[in-house]
């Protein structure tokens, strides 16, 4: 009802009457007058200081407007030449109070938790704009209509509730304030809306500006929207916490209307030119600044478009089309640079910033203001402290961190209510702000202002109810006030009760724990009583007598041994510098006892026993507390010492390392928390008498720090003279170097070797040893401070640089890291210490920095300091005033090659490294940026500057946003991602690790297809299945949602009725999967309901009619009420059982079929499931396999293991059977003489395998396809190696396969897009039967020790009950889920000795079930992600995850942990061993000790592993992506191959065993070259590979070593080859470009542009006689493009001759079978015909053509029935090998004319090669590589080539040719 009396618009000052002043109120120069364009009545807000002139709504800030309107109408005028603000307190629906505040006086956007602060520009006839300038003259009345509910989305992510309050301040004219929920437009009235009948909302008549007759609206008012349109389109993609732009309210003093009246919101017309305006701070992007006027507005940012000559109406950010733009040169060097412009259309906004990027994982640090603060929790398990301006809650058994964001400054003061539910925060500097938190939840509940300037203390009652605060005002008085916080819970505000000025000094404070109006304060010479009441706090001294002198400290209250909790039976405690501890009577207000602590060891004497009370010098005392039975005291000596009540003796105490700031004994009083002015936090344990550190921090500003990723060490500096070595996996403290005399400045750490280097401000370099813990050497060869330090990756060079300008290199290879070269005068000066002042690229060749200027960027040379370019980087900047310096550099990642340089003109210069040239700059950076970050795949780049980090989306070059973090309080000095680049460093005034949450994109699914040619499909006859009878049923109520969770069984198999049609498809795992809607079963006549199994002949509802069924469908029948909704149950013993029909299942329809694609299932989030590769190649019909054994072609081998496949590795110690899947193919392989056996069946990828416990029979399943709609699982004869039979029945993939104990079933469980249970005899492998699950599950078991049990896990474990005799039936049992899961999911399972059961979950932690009581009984964390494979035999269990890591568990206590039950939940469990491997586990196999096993990794690796030895061996290596290239070596023994993930890997052709691999990251190899022979030198074979970034590398395989790097193109090398005598390189690349280089000087001597414009898509060269063809020239060589076209060229390298000898151009073919789908021009040297060309892919036919360079005619066709995609011909023989689309691999034999077509491969056969020598051929799809030995074609192999190109039913005609049974799929 709240909104009904608000609508349509609400008058704010009628409503709320602000002309009486009573529900309002006013203060300052506040008047009511009569403006002249009005004509009304306004009210003018006037004065100098805006805080003290405004007016309030409501009158006080306890009380809410609660006005409930989305818009808020601002009817406003700003008085020329001043400043105003606008506050607006906006609650959320959680009860959150936001402020939100618009002034002409904010200089940029700025942003918290709790306040948002939008700049107001106010323009009139200015060009420029200045951001914080005053209202211009001409200013005039605006409606600034502001959509609360916006502004929280997409600021903040959170949800408006209601407007709580108003605060107009000076200096302004405001006419009236509405809110409502329609947006209406102000330049319409209704009456023109009406005549006009436009379809817009007019403006009440009452909101109404007025107009005279003949004016428009827009000549005289402005109409401000925010925020517009264009930023609302963000708010599906911008959900951080920073804005999606920099926010700017524009004012300007003209606007021109559209046509009908409407409004606009930015107006061009064309025939004006436009005018850039102000540029704020905004998110990174592509547009560079210009001086040329662009039509349109700032891609990256807000600006203002001028109109005619009076501006325009309200301009925002619309994000712009991308355009490259050439732009000056500057004189003496050629570069170009690339500037982005927005367009005159804007283009849609793409951001691919995941939400959030960054997630505060730890903090090291404590304190800030002081270390004082540190508090025990209720239950004495978590300690609370500050860390600067981060609250930190760590719990000190796990040691995790939770935090409490939100203040700006350091935190001043903390408190804990007795219960620890209200936790209160002090933010330090004035005016100091109070923060409100539930505790356990972690939300701000409040955010006040303390009319104290400085809080210095906090404290709660125990109740929560009151909390006091005392400190400084603004005249430098001691101030006590009291809240009252039992409204703050509910949304209401925290009233002040009392507060009261006081001449006394208070260094401590405390409400009274038995009386919450009672307090104690203690000071210097001050120990004061505080009673509240009232509205009044009154306090009265206690008389000290002698000790009135004394500086006070801490205090504590004594409580009485009889729980009394009259204030008479309570003692005081007070503790002094001193040493002196005051016992104060607080009925009498006087000392009843005094006591004093002296020193326990005098200077130069022996350990004496203590006397702690006589006289002498005292100890000081900086606190004290009390529990019931202890007194714990803190001194400045360092000691924390533990007292009896009496004082008696010291019971214990502990030694800190610096004096000792305050105590805390936890509620139990076992653990005494204490802290330091060192910076150290930790706790004694009492019982066990033992200290535990939980934080140890540096106490001054970080300036530097570096990392190690061997050992995964974090070094870090500091202005206290520190130096500290952490461990990044624990955050703990290693070492710890002090230096007295000088600060250390920066550090790095030796790449391969345990030494840190370090340079201080006294200009000393100090090498550390971090094993021996000594200084091993010091060089003193700089004049000034050390500011920067850099070590090469290579560990060969280190260098640093100074303050005066000098740089020393040193030479890291000595033993004492000898001084190579000093120069002077070569960095900038005046740059101070920085992390970024040096920083050496990814390859060791380049060192960077900025100098000798500020605005120049020098690169050197890293062996010889020569200078390769300079850049000097100055322009100026937005203001015009001065010039741009360079502030910080860094390379990207190699293999880009790019030096980032951010500038003091707010961008960043993307410079090539190599050249200096200037590639691009990125605007948009915020200024005096500290440090920059780019990841290893150059996607997301960090800046620090200020307090925040900001992550930006680098490769998008306009419009892209950037999220902002807080945390830090200081300026952050730098900030990295971590080795691993799963984590980001930064570090200022303490050290912030954040966790990296970006999530790749999950791999589409590709159409799936299945095959012909294999044994026949067992189908099962479609028979009607009679009811079920499930014996006596009783009434059962249904189960309640809370206590019953949703069954996973739906009562049917195959009932697609009821899957969700609005479901979408999306392969990114989610956190929750979604449910789904449970569909309504109509009752039948006799109170009976059924499902059909069938999809019946109606799609258009998913219900049944009536009781009608499909003949032959299964019915499950239940009986009882019959009530609607009623679910399915069994016997009334167990009420969640279910019956299931025995049944045999048909062919789903080609109508179910189509409407299973029509709603796919969501993927959980479970890296379980099986994705197939994407594929656009079709499964071809009527093609044979290759024969296993045959003289003509024969697979010899297989590399590669499908990794993308799940538990598809099988292997059987007993009987050494070892199987994988490879693709499609099943590899059988002998791990003793390496042989493989080939198992050929499945049309598509392979999912997964399982092999029978007497080892005589393998099942495996593939995907379906376009052939057949289901499923494919192949029952494959062990020792024959035979398919027997191929069943089918599941829609989508198969997830598990898995035999019974007794090998008599075999179980088959569909993946969650087809969420089916499927049972088989394996007698007559029929199906037995079949259950339909309502959610996915991950993985199944049979149980070895209960037969005729399987269990699944998923969102829970479910027990199902395996039909028994005649009775068909499944009964389901669904497990109690442990609280411990939460969210998360169980993942994977398996079986120990009954009655265990072990799962796993995907939030890494495994649980223990007892199978007999069904009861979880054991639960421990076993890893950071999702445990995907579990295995245990006897007292051991092998747990695999995602996290790429194997671990070995001892559970030999796990049986007696049973015994004890609920009791042994929190048991910590015994790791034994654990492996680190190369992708996440995806299957694994042990023996039955556990001592050995083959696991396989998602990488496409298969390792032995032994656990006795510790160590891990390949078996299998695969490329885990695209093979690009093969190239052989000379002799024919190796050969090379080029992959997707820049990996070039070197193999022995005899076994195709893994010798040499050359990895570069973050590129793609696209081509490769094995260089010719070269006599009498065997050790110079080298191999060229290009990449994707156009650079090619030579690696030497001797030396296992890069050669060389060059640049050649400017785009990706597409295709390469080496000359005749291996000294020079032809490559091409993407654009058409074909470079000559010679290696050996690293030059590029020569670039052809013939085939400019289309990728070339093969180069090949071969030697050439004399005068060979007509021309000179040793070597012969052709390129082929895409456009159809291929050359010839005669060469002769040496003498720098290249000659055009022949140029071949084909039409395009004019009609493909995939339109769009260009086949490639494939042109290749006919090795037994040095005069013939073999081409294919040119012309209009599906053909190879021969082609006679000497008669320059084609010679000979060969047709094809297919488009060639690749192309291969061998040396030895005449034989062709074309590769086709449809994955068919033809062999032609060009002597007799026959040709043969084999399938083996899953996808498109992109890659054949032929071995120079023997006959061996290699193929490649994807990622399979396929080995065969070709022999010809005899008269029987094959027929003739023309025969096999009449069309497509020609090619049936080839499944004949081997004689394998073939099945025609539907």
């Amino acid at each position: 009802m709240a909104r009904v009396w608000q609508h349509p618009f609400l008058n704010v000052f009628r409503h709320f009457k602000v002309d009486e002043w009573k529900r309002s109120s006013k203060e300052g120069d506040v008047a009511a007058v009569m403006d002249r364009t009005l004509k009304r009545r306004v009210y003018r807000i006037r004065g100098s200081i805006s805080a003290g002139n405004y007016i309030q709504l409501p009158k006080t800030s306890t009380q809410s407007l609660g006005l409930t309107g989305r818009y808020l109408y601002v009817l406003f005028r700003p008085l020329p030449t001043k400043h105003f603000v606008i506050h607006l307190d906006v609650s959320t629906e959680d009860s959150q109070v936001i402020r939100v505040s618009f002034s002409n006086l904010f200089k940029e956007f700025k942003s918290t938790a709790t306040w948002l602060q939008f700049p107001f520009i106010c323009e009139a006839q200015l060009s420029r704009p200045d951001l914080g300038a005053a209202a211009p003259p001409g200013v005039r009345w605006t409606c600034l209509q502001l959509d609360l509910l916006d502004i929280l989305l997409i600021y903040l992510n959170r949800r408006y509730g209601h407007l709580k309050g108003v605060r107009l301040c000076a200096n302004l004219l405001v006419r009236n304030l509405y809110t409502s929920d329609l947006s209406f437009n102000p330049a319409v009235t209704v009456s023109e809306a009406r005549q006009a009948k436009l379809a817009i909302t007019p403006i009440p008549r009452e909101m109404a500006f007025p107009v005279p007759k003949g004016k428009r609206w827009h000549d005289h008012y402005v109409h401000v929207q925010f925020p517009s349109d264009s930023l609302k389109a963000l708010e599906p993609v911008q959900k951080s916490h920073a804005p999606p732009e920099a926010a700017f309210l524009r004012l300007v003093a003209a606007s021109r209307p559209v046509q009908g009246g409407a409004s606009p919101q930015v107006q061009v017309p064309s025939s004006v030119a436009p005018h850039w305006g102000p540029t704020p701070p905004r998110p990174l992007s592509g547009v560079r600044r210009s001086r040329k006027r662009v039509e349109g507005s700032g891609g990256g940012g807000p600006s203002v478009v001028r109109v005619g000559g009076r501006g325009v109406h309200v301009v925002s950010h619309s994000p712009a089309a991308l355009e490259d733009v050439a732009v000056c040169k500057p004189p003496g060097r050629k570069q170009s640079r690339q500037k982005v412009v927005p367009s005159k259309t804007p283009s849609p906004q793409t951001d691919s910033l995941p939400d959030p990027v960054l997630r505060l994982k730890s903090v090291i640090g404590f304190g800030g203001h002081s270390t004082r603060w540190a508090l025990w929790t209720e239950d004495g398990a978590t300690v609370v402290y500050p860390c600067h301006a981060v609250i930190v809650a760590l719990h000190v058994e796990t040691r995790e961190q939770r935090f409490f964001l939100g203040h700006t400054d350091k935190v001043s003061a903390l408190a804990l209510d007795g219960n620890s539910s209200l936790l209160a925060s002090a933010q330090g500097p004035p005016p100091s702000v109070v923060r409100l938190w539930d505790f356990r939840a972690g939300v701000c509940l409040a955010l006040f202002q303390s009319p104290v300037h400085t809080l210095s203390t906090l404290s709660f009652s125990r109740s929560g109810m009151v909390l006091c605060g005392t400190g400084k005002d603004g005249h430098g008085r001691t101030m006590v006030v009291a809240w009252s916080t039992d409204r703050a819970g509910r949304g209401g505000e925290v009233a002040v009760l009392g507060k009261a000025h006081t001449d006394a000094d208070i260094q401590a404070f405390q409400v009274a724990f038995f009386d919450e109006t009672r307090m104690v304060s203690c000071g210097r010479s001050s120990v004061r009583l505080w009673r509240l009441r009232g509205t009044g706090l009154r306090s009265c001294p206690v008389d000290l007598g002698e000790h009135h002198a004394l500086d006070f400290t801490g205090l504590a209250f004594m409580q009485s041994q009889d729980g009394c909790q009259e204030p008479s039976t309570h003692v005081l405690l007070v503790c002094s510098r001193s040493g002196h501890i005051l016992e104060i009577d607080c009925q009498r207000l006087a000392v009843r006892r005094a006591r004093r602590l002296l020193p326990t060891r005098p200077p130069g004497r022996p350990h004496l026993q203590k006397q702690p009370f006589t006289s002498g010098p005292g100890v000081p005392i900086s606190s004290l507390s009390v529990s019931p039975g202890v007194c714990a005291v803190g001194s400045g000596d360092g000691y924390l010492r533990l007292w009896p009540l009496d004082f008696s003796s010291v019971l214990l105490e502990a030694e800190h390392e610096g004096p000792v700031s305050s105590v805390h004994v936890s509620p139990d009083g076992l653990r005494v928390l204490s802290t330091t002015t060192r910076g150290h936090l930790g706790f004694l344990d009492v019982l066990t008498c033992e200290y535990n550190v939980l934080v140890r921090s540096h106490t001054d500003t970080v300036l530097a720090f570096a990392t190690e990723p061997s050992r995964r060490q974090l070094a870090t500096v500091s202005r206290d003279s520190s130096i500290r070595v952490w461990d990044l996996a624990t955050l703990r403290q290693l070492y710890d170097f002090t230096s007295s005399d000088e600060a250390p400045w920066a550090v790095a750490f030796h790449p391969s070797q345990p030494i840190l280097f370090c340079g201080f401000g006294g200009g000393v370099m100090r090498a550390f040893s971090l094993e021996a813990l000594d200084v091993l050497v010091e060089h003193r060869c700089h004049r000034g401070s050390v500011t920067g330090l850099a070590v090469t990756p290579d560990g060969r060079f280190l260098f640093s640089c100074c303050s005066q300008g000098g740089l020393a290199q040193y030479d890291c290879t000595h033993p004492q890291c000898c001084i190579l070269h000093a120069a002077g005068n070569m960095v900038n000066q005046e740059a101070g210490p920085s992390p970024s002042t040096l920083t050496v690229s990814g390859d060791s060749r380049l060192l960077a920095f900025v100098g000798p200027s500020k605005y120049m960027v020098t690169a050197v040379d890293t062996a010889s300091l020569a200078e390769l370019w300079r850049v000097n980087i100055s322009t100026l900047d937005p203001a015009g005033s001065s010039l741009g310096s360079a502030m910080t550099i860094c390379f990207s990642p190699t293999p880009t090659s790019h030096l980032l340089v951010a500038t003091s003109a707010n961008t960043v210069l993307v410079l090539d490294a190599e050249l200096g040239h200037i590639v691009q700059e990125l605007s948009g950076i915020q200024p005096t940026a500290s440090s920059l970050a780019l990841s290893e795949g150059s996607c997301f780049l960090l800046t620090a500057g200020n307090c925040a980090i900001k992550v930006w989306d680098y490769p998008v070059q306009a419009g892209s946003g950037c999220q902002v973090y807080i945390g830090h309080s200081e300026p952050v000095q730098d900030v990295a991602f971590t080795p691993d680049q799963r984590q980001v460093l930064s570090v200022g005034d303490a050290i912030f690790l954040w966790d990296v949450l970006a999530i790749p994109k999950g791999t589409p699914e590709g159409s799936i297809h299945s095959s012909a040619g294999a044994p026949p499909t067992d189908e099962a006859a479609p028979c009607r299945a009679s009811p079920v009878s499930l014996g006596h049923t009783e009434h059962v109520a249904p189960p309640s949602p809370e206590h019953h969770p949703r069954s996973l069984l739906s009562p049917g198999p195959c009932t697609r009725q009821l899957e969700d049609p609005l479901t979408g498809a999306h392969e990114l795992p989610r956190q929750v999967v979604p449910m789904p809607a449970r569909a309504g079963l109509p009752e039948s006549s006799d109170g009976v309901f059924s499902v059909s199994d069938d999809e019946g002949p109606c799609e258009e509802s998913p219900r049944l009619q009536g009781s009608q069924q499909a003949p032959g469908s299964p019915v499950l029948v239940e009986k009882g009420t019959g009530a609607f909704g009623d679910s399915a149950r069994g016997s009334a013993g167990d009420p969640r059982g279910l019956g299931l029909s025995h049944f045999h299942c048909s062919w789903p329809s080609a109508q179910g079929a189509s409407k299973a694609e029509a709603s796919p299932a969501i993927r959980p989030d479970s890296y379980k499931h099986f994705v197939a590769r994407f594929k656009a190649s079709t499964c071809p019909k009527g093609v044979p396999y290759p024969p296993a054994r045959g003289e003509q072609l024969r697979l010899k081998a297989v590399v590669g293991y499908n990794g993308n496949g799940r538990e598809n590795m099988v292997w059987r110690p007993d009987t050494g059977f070892f199987a994988y899947s490879c693709g499609c193919l099943v590899v059988v392989e002998d791990l003793h003489s390496g042989s493989q056996q080939h198992w050929l069946g499945h049309p598509e990828e392979i999912s997964t395998l399982a092999l029978s416990h007497n080892a005589q029979v393998l099942a495996s399943a593939s995907v379906s396809s376009s052939v057949a709609t289901s499923c494919l699982i192949c029952i494959w004869n062990v020792p024959e190696g035979s398919c027997q039979r191929l069943l089918s029945h599941h829609a989508a993939a198969i997830q598990a396969l898995a035999f019974s104990p007794d090998d008599g079933l075999l179980a088959t469980l569909g993946n969650y897009r087809d969420c089916t249970l499927a049972l088989w005899s394996t007698a007559t492998f029929t199906l037995v039967a079949c259950a339909h699950l309502q959610e996915p599950v991950h993985g199944l078991a049979f149980s070895p020790g209960a037969a005729g049990q399987l269990t699944c896990v998923g969102r829970a474990a479910l027990t199902l009950c395996l039909p028994r005799g005649a009775d068909p039936s499944l009964q389901v049992h669904r497990e109690p889920v442990p609280a411990e899961v939460g969210a998360g999911e169980l993942s994977s399972l398996c079986f120990g000795s009954p009655p265990l059961l072990f799962c796993g979950s995907t939030a890494g932690r495994v649980y223990a079930w007892d199978t007999a009581t069904h009861r979880c009984f054991l639960t421990w964390e076993a890893d950071d992600g999702e445990i995907g494979v579990l295995l245990c035999s006897g007292a051991r269990l092998v747990s695999g995850s995602i996290t790429k890591r194997l671990r070995l568990w001892a559970m030999g206590a796990v049986p007696e942990l049973r015994l004890k039950g609920s009791g042994a939940r929190s048991s910590p469990m015994v790791m034994e061993q654990q492996l680190a491997l190369d992708g996440a586990v995806v299957s694994a196999a042990f023996d039955e000790s556990m001592d050995m096993g083959v696991v396989g990794t998602s990488a496409g690796t298969l390792w032995y592993v032994s656990w006795a030895e510790g160590t891990s061996t390949h078996l299998v290596s695969g490329h885990s992506s695209r093979v690009n290239e093969v190239a052989f070596s000379p002799s024919g023994s190796h050969c090379a191959t080029a992959s997707e993930d820049g990996s070039v890997r070197v193999w022995t052709l005899a076994s195709m065993e893994l010798v040499l691999q050359f990895q570069v990251l973050d590129q793609s190899c696209l081509c490769l070259a094995w260089s010719p022979p070269i006599c009498g030198h065997p050790e110079l074979h080298r191999v060229a590979a290009g990449y994707s970034d156009g650079t090619l590398r030579v690696f030497r395989i001797a030396r296992t070593e890069m050669e060389i790097k060059m640049h050649p193109h400017r785009k990706a090398l597409t295709a390469m080859a080496f000359s005749s005598d291996g000294h020079t390189i032809i490559s091409g690349d993407k654009g058409g470009l074909v470079a000559v280089s010679r290696p050996g000087t690293g030059m590029t001597v020569r670039v052809l542009s013939d085939h400019q414009g289309a990728p070339i898509s093969a180069i090949q060269s071969r030697s050439k006689e004399y005068g060979e063809f007509g021309v000179e020239g040793t070597d012969l060589w052709l390129a082929a493009s895409g456009d159809q076209r291929v050359s010839v060229w005669a060469s002769d390298w040496p003498e720098d001759h290249c000659e055009l000898v022949d140029w071949l151009s084909f039409p395009a073919p004019a009609h493909l079978e995939r339109p769009g789908c260009q086949p490639p021009s494939l042109a290749a040297f006919c090795p037994w015909d040095r005069g013939l060309l073999a081409c294919a892919g040119l012309g209009l036919r599906e053909e190879v053509l021969l082609y006679s360079l000497r008669q320059k005619q084609v010679v000979e066709k060969i047709p094809l029935p297919f488009f060639a995609v690749s192309l291969s011909l061998s040396p030895g023989r005449r034989l062709l090998a074309v590769g086709s689309a449809d994955r068919v691999l033809r062999l032609v034999d060009c002597a007799t004319g026959r040709a043969r077509d084999l399938a083996a491969h899953a996808d498109a056969v992109h890659l054949c090669r032929f071995a120079p020598a023997g006959p061996l051929l290699i193929t490649a799809a994807a990622d399979e590589l396929l080995v065969w030995e070709a022999a010809g074609l005899g008269p029987t192999g094959g027929r003739p080539a023309h025969e096999g190109c009449r069309g497509p039913g020609a090619r049936d005609a080839v499944g004949g040719i081997v004689g394998l049974p073939s099945v025609q799929f539907k």
